[in-house]
């Protein structure tokens, strides 16, 4: 994503269709594209999303709780993708990311940004006389898209803008004003299972899955893997990146990772965790099973670094990886490895497991969100939390390698039909057309 600084945002042509001026999107998040901004999949998402709009022709505007290092507003996608980051004066003063100091960047968010883009943004939007579609994410942004709409209608707005709000997650599902938000907006979630989930609060969201960069589509560096395998010497090479948190089955997966040693096999388990607490009840377990752990840092982003640091590392059965990983060295990863261990218990979506798929990784998936997955045919969906479940997979796989080949060649058949552009087309636009003025 190529970006300058600006000081003012340029006058932008509107792509013109049969039916007039194409939409203008405007998306708020407290997540983002910014490595401080970076938390979970709703970062990831909202930033594919953006991109994507960009790149099909749409003007968009992505607000979020951006880094302080970095511009307030930086344009890039020919002029056609807007970032813009809010709160920065609060972030300066919380280094820990995105979160940290979060009631403060919550109350700032909503108290500033609404009154922002009802005097600045949305006016010179509407002035060009084509439809603006606003997206809310998650929890935080709730009370700002009801009063956005609100005062659209007041405006005389309504019949050139349509409000959405989206939930990746139960998180703060207490704080959502649920009535107003209904009343004002259309309610959309990213998986049937959440779908589900919000049966309980009194309200039948729409589902529009994620998507996925094409990037991860892209041809794999066959160099970084075949080393990879060459310097794991053929052992069992598991992979599992998630936060530190229960609900990922980390347990689950070390407890594997201990039944396949015991059973002379040799696995060879990378992990990548986060900050959460979590992590040192799962090194605890490890080590309670006997298993040796090290810890390795890469010297850069590149999928040889990677390898280096794998390669280089102390003998034992797991390598917990302490920075983050790019694109490069997932993709190097999980299309390396035996397995891809996404087996949460509980999970909206499962981003990392269909990530994987589209580098023709093997997947383990949860049995919650990931629609996407069709079980035995393009990845392995575990039905309970029982390691043996897990271990017992990897053996028949390990004995039928043709069933593993043929799973990695339809996991990637099947992430061609989740890249962003393809939910947009599919998905989103029959949405629009059909949603009507949400503030009417």
């Amino acid at each position: 994503m190529k970006l300058h600084a600006i000081g003012r945002p340029p006058s932008v042509d509107p792509l013109l269709s049969q039916r007039g001026p194409s939409p203008a999107f405007v998306l708020l998040s407290f997540e983002g594209p910014d490595a401080y901004s970076r938390a979970g999949g709703l970062g990831a998402r909202v930033s594919g999303l953006a991109c994507a709009l960009a790149e099909e022709g749409y003007e968009t505007h992505l607000f979020f709780i951006g880094s302080p290092e970095l511009p307030g507003h930086e344009i890039g996608c020919g002029g056609k993708l807007h970032l813009h980051r809010w709160c920065q004066w609060i972030s300066r003063y919380h280094a820990g990311g995105v979160y940290d100091g979060e009631e403060g960047k919550f109350e700032d968010w909503n108290r500033s940004l609404p009154a922002w883009l009802e005097e600045h943004l949305l006016p010179a939007l509407i002035h060009t006389h084509r439809p603006v579609v606003v997206i809310g994410e998650e929890w935080h942004t709730s009370w700002g898209i009801v009063r956005l709409s609100r005062r659209a209608h007041e405006r005389g707005w309504g019949e050139h803008m349509r409000f959405f709000w989206n939930a990746n997650n139960t998180f703060g599902f207490e704080r959502v004003p649920w009535r107003e938000l209904s009343e004002t907006a259309t309610i959309t979630s990213v998986s049937r299972f959440m779908k589900h989930q919000m049966w309980r609060v009194g309200v039948d969201p729409r589902v529009i899955p994620n998507g996925i960069a094409t990037q991860w589509l892209k041809p794999c560096d066959r160099k970084a893997v075949n080393a990879l395998k060459r310097l794991t010497g053929g052992r069992l090479l598991l992979a599992k990146v998630a936060r530190w948190d229960p609900d990922k089955r980390w347990l689950m997966a070390v407890d594997a990772v201990g039944d396949l040693k015991a059973r002379g096999l040799q696995p060879l388990f990378v992990a990548r965790g986060g900050i959460e607490a979590h992590g040192s009840e799962v090194i605890a377990r490890a080590r309670a099973l006997g298993l040796e752990a090290t810890f390795v840092t890469c010297g850069d982003s590149s999928a040889t670094a990677l390898c280096r640091a794998i390669g280089t590392a102390p003998p034992g059965d797991i390598v917990f990886v302490q920075n983050a990983l790019s694109w490069p060295q997932l993709q190097c990863l999980y299309r390396a490895s035996d397995g891809v261990l996404a087996n949460s218990g509980i999970e909206p979506f499962g981003l990392v497991g269909l990530e994987a798929m589209a580098c023709g990784g093997l997947s383990f998936v949860g049995a919650t969100g990931e629609d996407y997955v069709t079980p035995g045919h393009d990845a392995i969906s575990l039905q309970t939390s029982s390691p043996n479940e897990l271990v017992a997979h990897l053996l028949y796989l390990r004995e039928h390698p043709d069933l593993a080949t043929r799973l990695r060649h339809e996991a990637r058949r099947t992430a061609a039909r989740f890249t962003w552009g393809q939910v947009i087309r599919t998905h989103i636009a029959p949405m629009l057309s059909s949603a009507g003025p949400a503030c009417a």
